[in-house]
């Protein structure tokens, strides 16, 4: 029910100034056991060098979130969005009939983030992109949504998937709980800190895949920031 995924052994280049590592089969790393997830198609653990990112280039039909750990990131498209996204903060873009984008660290520092495709629910849809803040005092000891395919998400960014990004801050010995579903898989990935499910321990940026699990029961073994992808 859980397949342990330890960061030492996900796939992934260093460019210089991006060092990439990737929880998925994603340009040249190539693993048919680690292809998908349901719809979560990629999952890249992205370290940025300061001045310097992702020159425009263009994506269709993928729902591409981006979870900023460290620094911020700098986003501009071909539609005129231009955005600057922090730390624990959260974009999303929805590549619909197809956008050309750009994603810049402009700060001083290195900007850490996750990169997160989910393959939408159908084609066709108008492309566009979204940011928003989310305090991390705001999901203290539970999970709370931050991108979500379902209406009843007011809170969160919309996407077009039948899925959900949740992010959950921990202290040291609390439990989280989120009702998955045994019908539907996660993927959690502690950014800091360590955590424990049904008695298997999840490292910083370890991947857990998790399915047939009903309900999930998170247990931090020191501090810990988590993010948790929900899909069919």
């Amino acid at each position: 029910m859980i397949d342990l995924r330890p960061f030492q052994s996900l796939g992934g280049a260093n460019h210089g100034w991006l060092d990439a590592k990737h929880h998925f089969s994603f340009a040249e790393y190539h693993d048919p056991n680690r292809m998908e997830w349901g719809a979560l198609r990629v999952w890249n653990d992205d370290t940025i060098a300061p001045g310097t990112g992702f020159p425009p280039h263009p994506h269709a039909n993928m729902e591409i979130i981006t979870y900023v750990r460290k620094g911020a990131i700098t986003h501009r498209d071909h539609l005129g969005n231009l955005g600057r996204t922090e730390a624990g903060d959260v974009q999303v873009m929805s590549a619909g009939t197809g956008i050309t984008h750009s994603e810049y660290n402009l700060e001083q520092e290195p900007t850490q983030i996750f990169q997160i495709w989910i393959r939408p629910d159908g084609r066709g849809h108008g492309p566009s992109w979204g940011t928003k803040p989310f305090p991390k005092g705001e999901r203290a000891g539970k999970f709370i949504v931050l991108a979500s395919g379902f209406a009843e998400d007011t809170d969160a960014l919309p996407i077009h998937s039948n899925a959900r990004l949740l992010g959950a801050t921990l202290k040291a010995g609390e439990t989280a709980e989120y009702a998955l579903g045994a019908d539907r898989l996660g993927y959690l990935v502690p950014a800091t800190g360590s955590v424990e499910i049904d008695g298997v321990t999840i490292h910083a940026r370890d991947g857990a895949a998790i399915s047939m699990l009903d309900n999930l029961h998170v247990t931090a073994l020191e501090d810990a920031e988590i993010v948790l992808v929900d899909v069919a």
